[in-house]
């Protein structure tokens, strides 16, 4: 059975009695919409604690364009059906005020992490998913926590946040799950037009051809295939594509890198912008 909770008190209390109990808590954060690569951070979860939670929060303060943030899907009846069928014991669903009750002012250095690729283009973002990440780490205090690795900067940010303030929270990266097609699974792409929905998985077609001309082009000719020819759709528009070390994430010169080399990239599909990324080292 699964227990839709709106209070930060009230799920402090339910959380304390299960861990009381010495039972383990996993932790999945959303923004709703969820999908199959929801579901799949939520199977893994369930897998390895004994109590999972789930939160449903379209965070303000990460959205820097007030578009995007009022046109976010929104389908709650929806997820919490489909989190109890994924055996959710808890889902966390708090108002704007719960979770802000005062407007929250840290600012987080993240040195170039968040500096870079979306940070570049998407400006205080990760400072405001640190926000959240860090209220709801305090909220649920769970053993391990589940991210998709499709947001790759953003696991970096979380892993770099977890280190700077002491949590003893073991962050697991989760596999891109993909459709058939190959586009990967965000919550954004139900605000497709078909005509944008045909076009998308180009995306990760480019990148996995791509990932095998590493022996033919240089780092900067590959970018400019990669970008060339998804730009050749007239549906998609390029924003950015990095070739980063996948550590740091600041941008490589050649291929021979020891900490692994990470494609990520940003397209605009329309008016939705979606991302994506593949290791090619």
């Amino acid at each position: 059975m699964c227990v839709v909770v709106d209070k930060i008190s009230d799920l402090k209390t339910m959380l304390q009695g299960f861990r009381s109990e010495g039972k383990s808590i996993g932790f999945v954060p959303t923004m709703g919409a969820l999908h199959k690569g929801h579901v799949s951070l939520v199977e893994r979860s369930v897998a390895e604690n004994d109590i999972t939670v789930v939160s449903i929060f379209v965070n303000p303060t990460q959205f820097n364009d007030k578009n995007d943030l009022k046109n976010y899907p929104r389908m709650p009846e929806k997820d919490i059906a489909m989190l109890e069928a994924a055996g959710v014991n808890v889902v966390f669903m708090p108002t704007e005020s719960e979770i802000y009750p005062e407007p929250d002012t840290r600012v987080f250095d993240f040195g170039m992490l968040d500096k870079v690729m979306e940070g570049k283009f998407r400006p205080g973002h990760f400072n405001g998913v640190a926000q959240v990440v860090s209220k709801l780490f305090d909220i649920v205090e769970p053993h391990r926590a589940y991210f998709g690795q499709k947001d790759y900067q953003q696991l970096a940010i979380i892993r770099a946040m977890v280190r700077m303030l002491g949590y003893r929270i073991e962050i697991v990266g989760c596999p891109i799950v993909r459709e058939p097609d190959g586009l990967a699974m965000s919550s954004r792409n139900l605000l497709l037009t078909p005509e944008h929905r045909k076009s998308a998985p180009l995306i990760y077609q480019t990148l996995a051809e791509a990932r095998n001309k590493t022996n033919e082009l240089s780092v900067k000719e590959m970018i400019d295939w990669v970008v060339n020819r998804i730009n050749s759709d007239p549906n998609l528009k390029v924003e950015y594509f990095e070739l980063a070390d996948a550590d740091s994430l600041l941008p490589v010169q050649g291929w021979d890198h020891p900490n692994g080399i990470v494609g990520c990239i940003a397209v605009w599909a329309g008016n939705i912008r979606l991302i994506d990324n593949m290791m090619f080292k």
